[in-house]
Protein backbone atom coordinates (compact mmCIF):
# COMPACT_ATOMS: atom_id res chain seq x y z
CA UNK A 1 0.00 0.00 0.00
CA UNK A 2 2.99 2.15 1.45
CA UNK A 3 5.30 2.63 -2.26
CA UNK A 4 8.25 5.28 -2.64
CA UNK A 5 8.83 7.34 -5.34
CA UNK A 6 11.89 9.43 -6.84
CA UNK A 7 11.90 13.02 -4.77
CA UNK A 8 11.68 15.46 -7.82
CA UNK A 9 14.59 17.66 -8.48
CA UNK A 10 12.89 20.82 -8.43
CA UNK A 11 9.51 22.94 -7.16
CA UNK A 12 7.44 23.71 -10.42
CA UNK A 13 6.52 27.15 -10.78
CA UNK A 14 3.61 28.59 -8.91
CA UNK A 15 0.61 28.50 -11.12
CA UNK A 16 -2.96 29.69 -9.61
CA UNK A 17 -6.40 29.60 -11.21
CA UNK A 18 -10.15 28.09 -10.95
CA UNK A 19 -11.89 25.01 -11.43
CA UNK A 20 -15.25 23.13 -11.45
CA UNK A 21 -17.19 26.58 -10.56
CA UNK A 22 -20.12 26.33 -11.79
CA UNK A 23 -22.72 24.72 -9.82
CA UNK A 24 -23.69 24.49 -6.08
CA UNK A 25 -23.93 20.35 -4.85
CA UNK A 26 -26.43 18.71 -6.47
CA UNK A 27 -28.58 16.75 -3.37
CA UNK A 28 -28.00 13.00 -2.81
CA UNK A 29 -30.81 11.42 -5.10
CA UNK A 30 -33.20 9.50 -2.41
CA UNK A 31 -33.86 6.60 -4.59
CA UNK A 32 -30.49 5.52 -5.81
CA UNK A 33 -28.09 7.34 -2.87
CA UNK A 34 -26.19 8.64 -5.58
CA UNK A 35 -23.91 11.38 -4.24
CA UNK A 36 -24.09 14.91 -5.59
CA UNK A 37 -21.27 16.57 -7.58
CA UNK A 38 -19.36 18.88 -4.89
CA UNK A 39 -17.89 21.35 -7.08
CA UNK A 40 -14.83 23.55 -6.55
CA UNK A 41 -12.49 26.67 -7.56
CA UNK A 42 -9.25 26.42 -6.87
CA UNK A 43 -8.45 30.27 -5.58
CA UNK A 44 -4.23 29.83 -4.55
CA UNK A 45 -1.68 27.43 -4.55
CA UNK A 46 1.31 27.27 -2.31
CA UNK A 47 4.34 25.43 -2.28
CA UNK A 48 4.82 21.88 -0.41
CA UNK A 49 7.69 19.83 0.45
CA UNK A 50 8.26 17.43 -2.30
CA UNK A 51 9.76 14.91 0.29
CA UNK A 52 6.52 14.84 2.67
CA UNK A 53 4.67 11.22 2.10
CA UNK A 54 1.60 13.58 3.42
CA UNK A 55 -0.99 11.44 5.93
CA UNK A 56 -2.48 14.26 7.99
CA UNK A 57 -3.53 17.68 7.32
CA UNK A 58 -4.56 20.22 9.35
CA UNK A 59 -4.76 24.19 9.59
CA UNK A 60 -4.54 25.85 13.33
CA UNK A 61 -3.23 29.27 14.54
CA UNK A 62 -2.83 30.14 10.49
CA UNK A 63 -0.14 27.36 9.75
CA UNK A 64 -0.23 24.09 8.39
CA UNK A 65 0.32 21.40 10.61
CA UNK A 66 1.00 18.35 8.76
CA UNK A 67 2.05 14.42 9.35
CA UNK A 68 3.92 12.31 6.78
CA UNK A 69 4.94 8.46 6.62
CA UNK A 70 8.36 7.09 5.99
CA UNK A 71 8.32 4.85 3.39
CA UNK A 72 11.49 3.39 4.04
CA UNK A 73 11.27 3.28 7.84
CA UNK A 74 14.61 5.42 8.03
CA UNK A 75 13.12 7.65 10.90
CA UNK A 76 11.90 10.46 8.38
CA UNK A 77 8.72 10.12 9.84
CA UNK A 78 7.47 13.25 10.93
CA UNK A 79 5.48 15.81 12.87
CA UNK A 80 5.57 19.41 11.15
CA UNK A 81 4.07 22.89 11.86
CA UNK A 82 4.53 24.75 8.30
CA UNK A 83 4.54 28.29 6.95
CA UNK A 84 1.61 28.58 4.36
CA UNK A 85 3.31 30.80 2.27
CA UNK A 86 6.58 29.08 1.96
CA UNK A 87 6.11 25.30 2.69
CA UNK A 88 8.59 25.45 4.76
CA UNK A 89 8.80 24.21 8.60
CA UNK A 90 9.00 26.40 11.48
CA UNK A 91 8.92 23.12 13.80
CA UNK A 92 9.19 19.41 13.49
CA UNK A 93 10.07 16.50 15.30
CA UNK A 94 10.73 12.85 13.68
CA UNK A 95 9.27 9.90 15.18
CA UNK A 96 11.62 6.77 15.53
CA UNK A 97 12.55 5.04 12.75
CA UNK A 98 10.37 1.75 13.59
CA UNK A 99 7.18 3.93 13.28
CA UNK A 100 5.22 4.59 9.86
CA UNK A 101 3.63 8.06 10.63
CA UNK A 102 -0.04 8.29 9.63
CA UNK A 103 -2.72 10.94 10.28
CA UNK A 104 -3.08 13.64 12.74
CA UNK A 105 -5.49 16.08 14.39
CA UNK A 106 -5.47 18.90 17.01
CA UNK A 107 -7.93 19.26 19.97
CA UNK A 108 -7.57 20.70 23.94
CA UNK A 109 -4.14 21.79 23.14
CA UNK A 110 -3.07 18.49 21.79
CA UNK A 111 -1.44 17.50 18.39
CA UNK A 112 -2.88 12.93 18.18
CA UNK A 113 -0.38 11.43 15.41
CA UNK A 114 -1.40 7.79 14.32
CA UNK A 115 0.57 5.57 13.05
CA UNK A 116 0.32 3.00 10.19
CA UNK A 117 0.83 -0.91 11.36
CA UNK A 118 2.13 -0.39 14.75
CA UNK A 119 -0.69 0.32 16.80
CA UNK A 120 0.28 3.39 18.69
CA UNK A 121 -1.18 7.08 18.48
CA UNK A 122 1.14 9.88 20.11
CA UNK A 123 0.05 12.53 22.17
CA UNK A 124 2.10 16.17 21.55
CA UNK A 125 2.26 19.03 23.19
CA UNK A 126 0.75 21.79 20.41
CA UNK A 127 3.22 24.45 21.14
CA UNK A 128 6.55 22.33 22.00
CA UNK A 129 5.88 19.08 20.37
CA UNK A 130 7.04 17.32 23.14
CA UNK A 131 5.41 14.04 23.98
CA UNK A 132 2.92 13.65 26.70
CA UNK A 133 1.40 10.04 26.07
CA UNK A 134 0.48 7.48 23.74
CA UNK A 135 -2.06 5.10 23.65
CA UNK A 136 -2.55 1.47 21.95
CA UNK A 137 -4.91 0.20 19.46
CA UNK A 138 -6.01 -3.08 17.41
CA UNK A 139 -5.33 -2.25 13.87
CA UNK A 140 -4.19 -0.10 11.15
CA UNK A 141 -4.54 3.80 11.71
CA UNK A 142 -5.37 5.86 8.69
CA UNK A 143 -6.61 9.47 8.85
CA UNK A 144 -8.17 11.59 12.09
CA UNK A 145 -9.76 14.15 12.65
CA UNK A 146 -12.15 15.25 15.57
CA UNK A 147 -15.33 17.04 16.06
CA UNK A 148 -14.60 19.06 19.08
CA UNK A 149 -15.36 16.55 21.69
CA UNK A 150 -14.26 13.25 20.15
CA UNK A 151 -11.43 12.28 17.96
CA UNK A 152 -12.43 10.54 14.53
CA UNK A 153 -10.55 8.05 13.03
CA UNK A 154 -10.35 5.66 10.44
CA UNK A 155 -8.45 2.10 9.58
CA UNK A 156 -8.46 1.63 6.08
CA UNK A 157 -12.18 -0.07 5.67
CA UNK A 158 -15.15 1.97 5.43
CA UNK A 159 -15.68 2.47 9.20
CA UNK A 160 -15.66 5.93 11.18
CA UNK A 161 -14.75 5.40 14.66
CA UNK A 162 -15.05 7.91 17.25
CA UNK A 163 -12.80 7.13 20.14
CA UNK A 164 -12.81 9.32 23.34
CA UNK A 165 -9.71 11.63 23.72
CA UNK A 166 -8.98 11.11 27.01
CA UNK A 167 -8.82 7.24 26.73
CA UNK A 168 -8.70 6.60 22.96
CA UNK A 169 -11.89 3.93 23.84
CA UNK A 170 -13.88 3.47 21.13
CA UNK A 171 -17.66 5.12 21.61
CA UNK A 172 -19.00 4.63 18.44
CA UNK A 173 -18.47 3.73 14.91
CA UNK A 174 -20.33 4.51 11.53
CA UNK A 175 -19.89 2.87 8.30
CA UNK A 176 -19.52 5.27 5.09
CA UNK A 177 -21.10 4.31 2.05
CA UNK A 178 -22.45 5.50 -1.26
CA UNK A 179 -24.71 4.31 -4.09
CA UNK A 180 -21.93 1.32 -4.78
CA UNK A 181 -22.40 0.06 -1.20
CA UNK A 182 -19.64 0.19 1.70
CA UNK A 183 -16.98 2.70 0.65
CA UNK A 184 -13.89 1.35 1.57
CA UNK A 185 -9.80 3.07 2.06
CA UNK A 186 -11.72 5.92 3.63
CA UNK A 187 -7.78 7.52 4.12
CA UNK A 188 -7.72 11.36 5.00
CA UNK A 189 -9.79 13.02 7.53
CA UNK A 190 -11.76 16.75 7.96
CA UNK A 191 -14.29 17.69 10.05
CA UNK A 192 -16.50 20.61 9.06
CA UNK A 193 -19.70 22.11 9.88
CA UNK A 194 -20.76 18.58 10.81
CA UNK A 195 -19.72 16.92 7.62
CA UNK A 196 -16.53 15.11 7.18
CA UNK A 197 -14.83 15.34 3.86
CA UNK A 198 -12.28 12.11 3.15
CA UNK A 199 -9.84 11.29 0.88
CA UNK A 200 -10.24 7.73 -1.15
CA UNK A 201 -7.04 5.76 -1.22
CA UNK A 202 -5.51 5.45 -4.77
CA UNK A 203 -7.93 7.78 -6.23
CA UNK A 204 -8.30 11.65 -7.14
CA UNK A 205 -11.80 11.84 -5.20
CA UNK A 206 -12.91 13.88 -1.71
CA UNK A 207 -15.80 12.99 -0.74
CA UNK A 208 -18.51 14.33 1.85
CA UNK A 209 -19.55 12.41 4.06
CA UNK A 210 -22.84 12.97 7.04
CA UNK A 211 -21.75 11.16 9.91
CA UNK A 212 -25.52 11.05 11.43
CA UNK A 213 -25.97 8.37 8.73
CA UNK A 214 -22.49 7.22 7.17
CA UNK A 215 -23.95 8.74 3.40
CA UNK A 216 -21.91 9.96 1.15
CA UNK A 217 -23.79 13.07 0.45
CA UNK A 218 -21.05 14.92 -2.39
CA UNK A 219 -17.91 13.87 -4.64
CA UNK A 220 -15.58 16.40 -5.93
CA UNK A 221 -13.52 15.33 -8.53
CA UNK A 222 -9.33 16.11 -8.70
CA UNK A 223 -8.53 14.31 -12.06
CA UNK A 224 -6.22 16.49 -13.74
CA UNK A 225 -5.74 19.42 -11.03
CA UNK A 226 -1.52 18.83 -10.43
CA UNK A 227 -0.98 18.18 -13.84
CA UNK A 228 -2.65 21.36 -14.79
CA UNK A 229 -0.93 23.54 -12.45
CA UNK A 230 2.32 21.39 -12.17
CA UNK A 231 2.12 20.12 -15.80
CA UNK A 232 4.92 16.67 -16.24
CA UNK A 233 5.44 16.16 -11.99
CA UNK A 234 3.77 12.52 -12.09
CA UNK A 235 2.20 9.83 -14.71
CA UNK A 236 -1.09 8.76 -14.13
CA UNK A 237 0.05 5.60 -13.01
CA UNK A 238 2.27 7.46 -9.81
CA UNK A 239 -0.60 9.81 -8.95
CA UNK A 240 -2.81 6.73 -9.07
CA UNK A 241 -0.32 4.39 -7.26
CA UNK A 242 1.76 6.71 -4.77
CA UNK A 243 1.92 10.54 -5.10
CA UNK A 244 -2.08 10.26 -4.20
CA UNK A 245 -3.94 12.90 -3.76
CA UNK A 246 -4.30 12.97 0.61
CA UNK A 247 -4.67 16.03 2.87
CA UNK A 248 -7.92 17.84 3.43
CA UNK A 249 -7.07 20.91 6.34
CA UNK A 250 -9.71 23.34 6.76
CA UNK A 251 -9.02 27.09 8.25
CA UNK A 252 -13.04 28.24 9.86
CA UNK A 253 -12.08 32.02 9.92
CA UNK A 254 -11.15 32.36 6.37
CA UNK A 255 -13.86 29.52 4.80
CA UNK A 256 -11.02 27.77 2.83
CA UNK A 257 -9.95 24.91 2.44
CA UNK A 258 -6.16 23.36 1.79
CA UNK A 259 -5.99 19.68 -0.44
CA UNK A 260 -2.34 18.48 -1.37
CA UNK A 261 -1.08 14.82 -1.72
CA UNK A 262 2.17 12.65 -1.05
CA UNK A 263 5.07 14.24 -2.58
CA UNK A 264 2.99 16.68 -4.33
CA UNK A 265 5.09 20.15 -4.98
CA UNK A 266 1.84 22.85 -4.52
CA UNK A 267 -0.62 22.57 -1.87
CA UNK A 268 -3.80 23.54 -3.18
CA UNK A 269 -6.63 26.61 -1.54
CA UNK A 270 -9.66 25.57 -2.28
CA UNK A 271 -13.65 26.49 -1.62
CA UNK A 272 -16.16 23.90 -2.09
CA UNK A 273 -18.90 25.75 -3.92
Amino acid sequence: MKKTLPYLSCIIIFISCNSNTENDIAPVNAATNVPGVLNYTITNAYPHNISYFTEGLEWYDNDLFESTGDTDYLGNSKLARIDLKTGKAKQEINLDKKYFGEGMTILNDKIYMLTWKEEKCFVFDLKTFKKVGEFNYTGQGWGMTNDGKYLIMDDGSNNLYYRDPETFQVVKSVGVSDNNGPLGSINELEYVDGFIYANVFTTQYIVKIDPTTGNVVGRADFTGVLNKYAPGTYTDQQLATDAVLNGIAYDKIGKRFFVTGKFWPKVFEVKFN
